[in-house]
C-alpha cells in the first residue's frame, strides 16, 4: 500500500488540451492531499494514467502501457486509470488489469479526495464512474497549472451533439456549463497570479449556456478579455452548429480576443455530414466561414477533417478537398476514419478500404501543406506581438507564439534574452508552412 510516508505519484496524460487541464486539476488535488509528484514510475507509489478514447485503439494502448508496468505490482505500487477510457471501459479494467486500484471518469474528479482516502485505507477496487449526467460541473478546488503565464479554464463539459463517429457523449456525458460568475472569478484569480493568456475550454466551447442566464459565450469572451492584466483570450473547440455571428464580432472588435478560430468541419460533403450526424450542411458551414473572412481583422482558421467515413464517395472526398481553397485554412488536423466503441457508426459497413483511406489522407495533407506555404507567406514583413515560450540556444533563436496561435522563431540583438511569458514585438523575415521566422523590434 502507498504509505503516508511514501505519498508520491507519477501521472501520464494522453489526448487533448482538456485532458491536459484535467491532469492539472488531478495534480493540484493530489498535492493538496499530501502527495508529492515524481518524474518516473519507478519513484512513484501511485501511478496514474489520464486517458483519451478519441483515437483508434486508445483502450488497447492503455492496457498495453499497464501491462508494461505489471512487473511493478510486487513493489507495493498502486495504479489508477482516469479519463475517457476509464469511463468507457469501466470495471472491465479491473478484469483485464487486476492490479489497478482506482478507475475514475472526469466527471468524478471532485470526489478524488474521498477516493484517495479509501485508497490509503487499503481498498482494492475504487470507482468514480456513472457521474456524467450530474448538473454539477466537475470543477475542482485545486489546480496545479503547468504554465505560469498561459492557463486553461474549462467552461463547459460534455456534449449533446451525438455525432455518429464520436465517443465523447458516452465518456464525458451531457453538456454542463459553469456560471459566468465562476468563470470570471477563476480568470480574475489567474490574472492576479500573473497569467496574461487564458484559454477557455470545452468539447464544444461555444455551446456554452450560462446557468445564471447572465452572459452569452461571446459576452464571456469579452468579459475575460476586459480583466486587468489579460492580454490574450483563446477558446477551443467550437462546433459549427453553435457558432454565432456575435463571436466573430467580439474577435473583430476586441484586440485581446485572439484572431484564431478552430472550427472543425469533418467533411465538405453535406451527404457525409448527414451520415456523421453533424447537424449542419456544407452551406451552413461556409456561411460561418464567410463571417470570419469578412471581418476587419485577419482571423486565422484551422479545422479537423475525417477522410474515409463509411459511404464517402470520390465526389464526397473532392468536395472536402475543395474546402481547402474556399476556407483557406492555416492548419488542418486530418485523420482516416476508424470505428470507435459504443458509437452509432460502428454498426455502419466500413466500406472504404484502408489503402483508399490512406491515399485520400495523404492527398489532403500534401495539398494543405502547399496551401499553408502560400497562406503563411502573407505575414512576410508584418510586425506582430509574440509571447515568449522558450529558447533554442543551438539556433540562437527565441521561440514564441502569435495571437493567431502560430509558432514564431525570432532573434534579438539585446544582450539579455526576454523572459518567458513576456511579449516581444517582431518583424517577420521568412515564412514556412508551419512557422514564421522574425527579428525582435522591441520588448515590453
Amino acid at each position: 500500500m502507498n504509505s503516508p510516508a511514501n505519498r508520491t505519484f507519477y501521472i501520464e496524460t494522453f489526448g487533448c488540451q482538456m485532458n491536459a487541464h484535467d491532469s492539472e486539476k488531478v495534480i493540484g488535488t493530489l498535492e493538496h492531499e499530501g502527495y508529492r509528484r515524481v518524474e518516473t514510475e519507478e519513484d512513484a507509489g501511485l501511478i496514474l494514467y489520464n486517458t483519451c478514447s478519441i483515437r483508434d485503439k486508445a483502450e488497447q494502448k492503455v492496457f498495453h502501457r499497464l501491462n508494461e508496468y505489471k512487473r511493478m505490482q510486487g513493489e507495493g505500487k498502486q495504479f489508477a486509470v482516469l479519463g475517457c477510457v476509464a469511463q468507457q471501459e469501466g470495471e472491465k479494467i479491473f478484469e483485464r488489469a487486476p492490479y489497478v486500484s482506482l478507475v475514475s471518469g472526469s466527471a468524478s474528479y471532485r470526489n478524488l479526495p474521498q477516493m484517495l482516502d479509501r485508497l490509503q485505507a487499503g481498498e482494492q477496487r475504487i470507482t468514480g464512474l456513472d457521474d456524467r449526467q450530474t448538473d454539477e460541473t466537475f470543477d475542482t478546488e485545486f489546480t496545479a497549472r503547468s504554465n505560469p503565464h498561459r492557463g486553461y479554464i474549462t467552461i463547459i463539459e460534455g456534449c449533446d451533439k451525438f455525432c455518429s463517429y464520436c465517443v465523447v457523449p458516452y465518456t464525458r456525458g451531457k453538456e454542463r456549463s459553469r456560471t459566468s460568475e465562476s468563470i470570471l472569478a477563476e480568470a480574475r484569480r489567474m490574472a492576479d497570479q500573473g497569467y496574461t493568456d487564458i484559454q477557455l475550454l470545452g468539447q464544444n466551447v461555444n455551446s456554452y449556456r450560462d446557468p445564471s442566464l447572465r452572459m452569452s459565450f461571446a459576452e464571456v469572451l469579452a468579459a475575460v478579455a476586459a480583466l486587468p492584466g489579460i492580454r490574450r483570450v483563446r477558446f477551443t473547440t467550437s462546433h459549427p452548429r453553435d457558432f454565432t455571428r456575435d463571436i466573430v464580432e467580439a474577435i473583430d472588435t476586441i484586440p485581446a480576443i485572439c484572431d484564431h478560430v478552430h472550427l472543425p468541419v469533418q467533411s465538405g460533403s453535406s451527404a457525409v455530414l448527414k451520415a456523421m450526424q453533424r447537424e449542419y450542411t456544407r452551406e451552413w458551414y461556409l456561411e460561418r466561414i464567410s463571417w470570419i473572412k469578412n471581418a476587419t481583422r485577419d482571423i486565422s482558421m484551422t479545422t479537423d477533417i475525417i477522410v474515409g467515413f463509411p459511404g464517402e464517395t470520390d465526389d464526397d472526398f473532392e468536395q472536402t478537398m475543395s474546402l481547402l481553397d474556399v476556407a483557406g485554412y492555416d492548419a488542418v488536423y486530418a485523420f482516416a476514419y476508424s470505428p470507435r466503441p459504443n458509437t452509432p457508426a460502428i454498426t455502419m459497413e466500413d466500406s472504404i478500404p484502408e489503402e483508399v483511406k490512406s491515399e485520400r489522407l495523404q492527398r489532403l495533407l500534401t495539398a494543405q501543406r502547399e496551401r499553408q506555404r502560400v497562406s503563411y507567406s502573407r505575414h512576410q514583413g508584418q510586425i506582430m506581438d509574440v509571447m515568449v515560450e522558450g529558447y533554442n540556444r543551438q539556433r540562437g533563436q527565441i521561440t514564441g507564439r502569435s495571437s493567431q496561435n502560430k509558432t514564431v522563431n525570432f532573434t534579438t540583438t539585446q544582450p539579455i534574452l526576454p523572459a518567458l511569458g513576456s511579449y516581444c514585438q517582431v518583424r517577420v523575415t521568412a515564412t514556412y508552412p508551419n512557422s514564421l521566422v522574425a527579428e525582435a523590434v522591441s520588448v515590453r
